[in-house]
């Protein structure tokens, strides 16, 4: 299948794209899954396995640790060896090291195969928002895709916390592993039949040595902060960890610069939208993850709620996902991108903050229900908007890095944020438990750390505003918007790259950019 070849007849072309896409977002909807699937069920797996309390930690932990630290590595590799082929060796991992973990009968075992869905959801996320852009070139379309791309990343989350309680009430903990593999195993299928070949591998080498450091770094990294939310942070592993990251971040970038074929090339950043996509990411990243770790604690264990319930909880939160992440392109087109994030961050702050307000003697409908809806409206669509940003502008060669980028940015900005929150909420429940009951005391826990997330997406909304809205005076010097009637129809070139009737060859990198940043600011006008 020759994805140029479709596009000189469109109505063929829609078909195909929609088959792609699907199986594109179902491979994101399944890495997604795997993120949050285990958590209901952690206390059916250390029952069965035999995990001690660190064990049981390390069973979230080793996904996240491999996932975070191999995603630059994994989006690399899909640029330089091909995406569709790196993501369907991705998927194959994927789906056997999920079996693996449901037969697994020891902690190491366990521990290990999670590692190892980790390093297959490193190769598949990057590659397929990689894929998902060669499919839609900048516009409307591209739009719709990534509104599709961030309906499936909000929902996976959600859906595995309650997939996580059915499987694990009905048919124990190892069908919470057997059901993701089944599901890789049907999506790689899907990729096969219907993502084209389209783009193969673009020039250059792989930067061994700079991967090799980023990925220690960030290995380093995300072992000392998922390990200080146990150890805390004194504890003399976790500084020596942090230093160690410190240490190789600081190498990494001496070496980037020598380096001809960079992993992190400064093209990246011309625009200089990926830089603050990115940044905003790190920090939304940051209160996603911790939602979905303490709403449903909260659930279970002070408002009594059975995994089940607990699971069904999030389905109002879910359904508020998809339909955000569906709207996104159509409010952007309305009121402009960075009023569209703007708004939406404030959206997801206000939930959380209402969530600060739970109370030990709350119930699902009072105290969960209405900042539930919240949240995941504003949550889709700030993610829509922040990955659009995130890989907007960037050349063709590079989008398989920006996909690993921005995935990597919300992952380590989750574990950060993760890491820093539990502290908090156990610092509070630590000091509320000695005057407070228990759940009381847990409760304070909770509410510190919504209110702390609430602060926190606050003033990403205000950096927002900073960093995506374009200058009065670089609006001025634009020529007027051409509609959208009269755009003659696009093509594709050998590099992949979009182009008019009439254009000259691509030969000057720079000049595309320079287009790019025009095309950027007209869009957010």
């Amino acid at each position: 299948m020759n994805l140029v070849r479709t596009k000189d007849n469109p109505a063929a072309a829609r078909p195909r794209q929609g088959s792609a896409l699907a199986a594109l977002a179902a491979a994101q909807f399944t890495v997604m899954l795997a993120t949050s699937v285990v958590n209901v069920a952690l206390p059916q797996i250390r029952a069965g396995v035999g995990l001690s309390d660190g064990g049981t930690t390390w069973v979230v932990n080793a996904y996240g640790l491999a996932f975070g630290a191999l995603l630059l590595a994994g989006g690399r590799a899909a640029d330089l060896l091909g995406r569709r082929r790196v993501m369907i060796a991705g998927l194959a991992v994927f789906a056997g090291a999920s079996l693996a973990a449901g037969l697994a009968a020891s902690p190491g075992v366990l521990i290990a195969a999670r590692a190892v869905q980790g390093l297959g959801a490193a190769s598949i996320a990057p590659a397929a928002l990689a894929l998902t852009m060669g499919l839609f070139p900048a516009g409307p379309g591209r739009g719709r895709a990534l509104g599709v791309w961030g309906a499936v990343s909000g929902a996976g989350g959600a859906a595995g916390v309650l997939l996580g309680g059915v499987l694990t009430q009905a048919w124990g903990w190892p069908w919470v592993f057997h059901i993701v593999a089944l599901g890789a195993v049907l999506v790689l299928i899907t990729v096969v039949m219907f993502v084209p070949r389209a783009g193969g591998r673009e020039a250059g080498r792989f930067d061994l040595l700079g991967t090799a450091t980023v990925t220690l770094a960030l290995t380093c990294l995300v072992w000392a902060l998922t390990s200080a939310r146990g150890a805390g942070w004194t504890n003399g592993g976790v500084l020596g960890a942090l230093a160690g990251a410190v240490t190789l971040f600081a190498a990494f970038a001496v070496i980037e610069r020598r380096r001809p074929d960079a992993l992190i090339p400064p093209r990246l950043f011309s625009t200089g939208r990926v830089a603050a996509g990115n940044l905003l990411m790190t920090l939304l990243g940051s209160v996603w993850i911790a939602l979905f770790f303490f709403l449903p604690l909260y659930q279970q264990q002070v408002l009594g709620m059975s995994p089940l319930a607990t699971g069904a909880g999030q389905l109002p939160l879910a359904v508020a996902n998809i339909l955000g992440a569906v709207a996104a392109p159509r409010v952007s087109r309305r009121i402009g991108a960075t009023a569209t994030v703007t708004a939406a961050l404030l959206t997801e702050a206000a939930g959380l903050l209402w969530l600060s307000r739970i109370s030990v003697d709350g119930n699902f409908l009072g105290d969960v229900l209405g900042p539930s809806v919240l949240v995941g409206v504003g949550l889709s669509i700030a993610f829509v908007q922040l990955t659009t940003l995130a890989v907007d502008g960037v050349p063709g060669q590079d989008a398989g890095l920006a996909g690993g980028l921005v995935n990597t940015t919300r992952q380590v900005g989750g574990a950060i944020g993760l890491a820093a929150l539990a502290t908090l909420a156990g610092s509070v429940t630590a000091h509320e438990a000695t005057h407070q009951s228990h759940l009381e005391a847990l409760t304070a826990g909770y509410r510190a750390a919504f209110a702390v997330s609430a602060a926190i997406l606050a003033v990403t909304a205000l950096l927002a505003v900073c960093l995506t809205c374009p200058s009065r005076r670089a609006r001025a010097a634009l020529p007027p918007e051409t509609p959208e009637a009269t755009t003659p129809p696009q093509q594709s070139d050998a590099t992949g790259r979009v182009t008019q009737p009439g254009d000259r060859p691509v030969t000057d990198r720079a000049t595309d950019l320079v287009t790019d940043r025009a095309t950027d600011l007209v869009t957010d006008r």
